[in-house]
């Protein structure tokens, strides 16, 4: 099982373009599932090399609950099982794709946590209030304050994930056009526009970084964002720094990069913008995915009407 893992890891990277990341959480996601199946079988079967059946996925499904994985870790589970076995199937080494007669777990829908306007508007001048307020201001801070501002616009301004954003170079950005080349899942490149605030927070930070580091970053394919040594940054530091500055400003807690793709969408949802629009910024090669934005804005909606409304809710 071992073997016909890795050749679809690497069918998936050569002929469908999967990120690092896809193909990390792929390549986890089947070895346990490889492991339940081969520990499962070797108490009926011994030594004997496995056919993946249909029991063995329910009783994967199964042995996940009875550990406490949430429904929708289950449901992205059985997917990836699914899409494995869809390849065994073309490959000829499956009859056929046992995963697909297990029906999927049923998720319940939930709101993804998004920032209000007023929230979203303090998260942008947070990096710059901090680096105020920690006494004794360094020119190495006065630059990370910079370009985490300018991480939070840019993230904010264009609804990008946190994936495509860490793989921006310099020369995907058209300063002059307000336009940024971005390269999507499965290596599909889309271009979307910069918002003029982000535009300049960007100008700005890079304006700092070339003063402190003249010689680092001047090529297209240099990263844009950095870290303290010039690489690229990571997508866990893009992570921590949005919860550090959002914990100051959210009502809420702290949220991660996804809410500022989620409150993008949202408010330009409530401004008025064409639902197709919104596909070709987020780049969903679905419009049903883009879709349950306007469902979740009618239940965020009821939902801030029921807890406020006098009325809502008759004793």
């Amino acid at each position: 099982m071992d073997r016909r893992i890795k050749e679809y890891l690497s069918y998936l990277s050569a002929e469908r373009g999967a990120s690092a990341h896809t193909l990390r959480g792929y390549r986890q996601d089947l070895m346990q599932f490889a492991g339940y199946v081969l520990s499962a079988a070797s108490m009926t079967m011994g030594k004997q090399a496995p056919q993946v059946e249909r029991i063995h996925v329910r009783g994967y499904l199964a042995w996940l609950a009875q550990r406490g994985v949430r429904k929708s870790t289950m449901a992205r589970k059985l997917a990836v099982v699914r899409a494995w076995c869809d390849y065994g199937v073309r490959m000829g080494c499956l009859a056929s794709n046992p995963a697909k007669l297990v029906p999927m777990p049923k998720v319940d829908r939930r709101l993804p946590r998004v920032l209000n306007v007023d929230e979203a508007m303090a998260l942008m001048s947070e990096p710059g209030r901090q680096a105020a307020t920690s006494g004794g201001e360094s020119k190495r801070l006065s630059v990370m304050a910079l370009r985490d501002q300018a991480i939070l616009e840019l993230a904010y301004s264009t609804g990008i994930r946190v994936s495509e954003l860490v793989g921006i170079n310099g020369g995907d950005l058209q300063r002059d056009a307000g336009f940024l080349l971005v390269r999507g899942k499965g290596r599909r490149e889309r271009l979307v526009p910069v918002g003029r605030a982000a535009l300049e927070a960007i100008s700005r930070y890079r304006t700092a970084w070339h003063a402190d580091k003249p010689a680092l970053g001047d090529h297209a394919n240099d990263p844009l964002f950095v870290n303290n040594r010039g690489g690229r940054l990571s997508v866990r530091s893009v992570e921590r720094l949005v919860a550090r500055y959002s914990r100051a400003v959210s009502a809420s807690g702290p949220v991660g990069p996804h809410a500022l793709r989620h409150s993008c969408a949202t408010h330009l949802l409530e401004s008025g913008a064409d639902l197709r629009a919104i596909q070709e910024l987020l780049g969903h090669a679905s419009l049903a995915t883009t879709e349950r934005y306007t469902h979740l804005n009618a239940d965020r909606l009821l939902a801030v009407y029921d807890q406020a409304h006098p009325r809502a809710k008759l004793k």
